[in-house]
């Protein structure tokens, strides 16, 4: 008899603003984990596309997308796509995505379309992986409310900078929204500051207040300002690959172990 696989820890990564490094931290999370022994997905869940752009998978390339998974004219399992990153795939995305909003307002569960789709594959996966991380736009949209529906907790990337805490109370009120309402089970994993400019005294203050607000749910790694970090998509590679060395890619390292090991801290809880 086949043992049963251990369904992944689906993780949303998600902030209802812009800019704050939530491509970069899916990309850079998802290959600092597969890189550690943990097969990794990532499901882009945003029209732009930036993670698939910037996992190097050509619009050519995309022949099937979260978008096709949505509407429901595909599975996960035909859409998962390779990266060159050992134990890194990919649910790409195309901006047929955009359309998707006003097309789901008419669907039969229109807020558990992914949820559905992460269930079906699990009956029957293709390959086994251990995180799954959806990147999402910045916006609440529904696509947003499948992702956060789908998940078991929310990633919150946060730039430091002055609205910062503005930004992310907005973004607390909507998971305990999706918590009420669509997904119980649904926790804030951790969040993690980015953009962190240590010449910069505004850095350290939001850092300090975001600390005190939030206590131990804020990662103690925090990603720096870097240059290379922001140079590596246009190469379509992860910050790790563009350049190992680089303090992000070396922060991104952290955070993974971080993370791995407040799973090990949840499940033994």
């Amino acid at each position: 008899m086949d043992s049963v696989v251990k369904p992944p820890r689906i993780l949303v990564v998600a902030n209802q603003k812009g800019g704050v490094g939530k491509t970069t931290t899916a990309i850079n999370l998802g290959t600092a984990l597969a890189a550690v022994g943990a097969p990794t997905l990532v499901v882009d869940m945003d029209p732009q596309g930036n993670a698939s752009t910037g996992l190097g998978i050509p619009n050519s390339s995309r022949r099937l997308t979260t978008y096709d998974v949505l509407m429901g004219s595909a599975p996960i399992a035909e859409a998962v796509t390779p990266t060159k990153i050992p134990a890194l795939s990919i649910v790409p995305s195309t901006v047929d995505l955009s359309g998707a909003e006003l097309e789901l307002i008419d669907l039969p569960r229109r807020n558990f379309r992914l949820k559905d789709a992460f269930a079906e594959y699990q009956r029957n996966p293709t390959q086994p992986f251990s995180y799954v991380l959806i990147d999402c736009p910045p916006s609440l949209t529904l696509l947003t409310v499948n992702a956060m529906a789908a998940a078991d907790a929310v990633v919150v990337p946060l730039q430091c900078e002055f609205f910062a805490l503005e930004g992310l109370s907005q973004l607390l009120k909507t998971i305990d929204r999706v918590r009420a309402n669509l997904n119980p089970v649904l926790e804030i994993q951790g969040i993690v500051l980015t953009m962190f400019d240590k010449r910069n005294k505004l850095s350290d203050q939001v850092a300090a207040d975001v600390r005190a607000h939030m206590g131990d749910k804020v990662y103690k790694t925090v990603i720096p300002r870097n240059v290379r970090i922001s140079e590596a998509p246009s190469h379509g590679l992860p910050a790790l690959v563009y350049d190992l060395r680089c303090p992000g890619s070396q922060a991104y390292i952290k955070l993974a172990g971080e993370m791995i090991q407040r799973e090990k801290m949840r499940a033994a809880a």
